[in-house]
């Protein structure tokens, strides 16, 4: 990006900000006359040259920046998949984009997907984000973001997530109905809602059948790493195992299956030595070893939604105020927490 910005622009032609983001993203809002002022002011002094000279010549892209954090768990692709279909039937291509959970390449990829000119983005932030200012920045001028999967209230825009509260507190809630009172919480170190609420539905579970909340059986793991994952994984579940829990419930797909894996290296008989259920949305889930009780994220129906707000917001429909739409998970009982 140019040295100028959008605040530079405003300033020098005694406008607001969101005018000026306005009519550089071809704004039905705008009209004709002070876009073509903003757009002759603008690539004058060469604001994101690249991004200018293509909306100069042929207006949008008709694309949709997509930012998640990896395509290798069944959950995001069937949320991609979904996404795709969506796009592609009102005439909008994808450029998917991974974060592998790092926030710096989180904004490498936003900053890309704007210079080249994306007409909008859909994104479920990494782990590591904390800051949003990237995002605000987008927002503030304007710019369509929708927030889909992991959410955060640092930013006022649409968003479309699951119920995770209520999904955690019912994974533990069978749990506890099958006889275990020592049960084990694993989830992703992050400041995103996603942990805090599924940890909250864990502890609102044992609260209601009055079962003690015990610090010792909850942990925290470093998931952001691919290179320590399984180093992270392993450490958080033998300091976890030493508590000798009667069942564990892990909050995230790939924690799910990465614990099933390391129960069995281990030699624990899964569900007689101990129970598991997780989040997961693994087309394996029936046929692992055993079969792995989930807590199952509507992925398709959140990604479908979440493009379909998108290019609504795209296209200058008035969809309302940011909202978020909650959507409910399915528990799915199998050999892993059922005797």
């Amino acid at each position: 990006m140019s040295n100028i910005t959008l605040r530079d622009i405003a300033k020098a032609l005694n406008i607001s900000v969101s005018t000026v983001s306005r009519a550089l993203n071809d704004s039905h809002e705008i009209g004709e006359e002070t876009k073509k002022f903003v757009l002759a002011y603008a690539t004058k002094h060469n604001y994101i040259p690249n991004r200018m000279a293509r909306s100069l010549k042929v207006g949008k892209t008709r694309s949709i920046g997509v930012v998640i954090c990896a395509m290798d768990n069944s959950f995001v692709a069937q949320m991609l998949d979904s996404i795709d279909q969506i796009c592609t039937q009102s005439g909008y291509q994808i450029i998917i984009m991974q974060s592998k959970e790092s926030y710096e390449q989180e904004k490498a990829c936003i900053n890309l997907l704007y210079a080249n000119g994306v007409d909008g983005i859909m994104i479920s932030p990494s782990f590591q984000t904390t800051d949003f200012s990237h995002l605000k920045e987008l927002q503030l001028q304007g710019f369509p973001i929708v927030l889909f999967d992991r959410i955060t209230a640092e930013l006022d825009v649409h968003k479309v997530t699951v119920n995770n509260i209520k999904g955690a507190f019912e994974a533990t809630t069978h749990l506890i109905s099958s006889g275990h009172t020592r049960i084990a919480h694993l989830s992703s170190i992050s400041t995103l809602g996603m942990t805090h609420e599924r940890f909250e539905g864990y502890k609102q579970a044992l609260a209601k059948h009055q079962v003690p909340y015990e610090e010792e059986l909850v942990r925290f793991c470093n998931t952001a790493d691919p290179q320590k994952i399984d180093e992270n994984v392993a450490k958080a579940m033998k300091e976890l195992l030493e508590q000798k829990p009667q069942a564990i419930f892990t909050a995230t797909d790939l924690l799910s299956t990465k614990v099933l894996a390391y129960l069995n290296e281990h030699s624990y008989k899964i569900p007689e030595d101990i129970s598991l259920i997780g989040f997961s949305n693994s087309d394996l889930a029936p046929i692992l070893n055993p079969p792995l009780s989930t807590v199952r994220q509507p992925s398709r129906q959140i990604g479908e939604i979440a493009a379909t707000t998108i290019i609504n917001l795209v296209k200058g429909k008035d969809i309302g105020p940011a909202e978020t739409i909650f959507l409910d998970t399915e528990l799915q009982i199998r050999k892993s927490s059922s005797r």
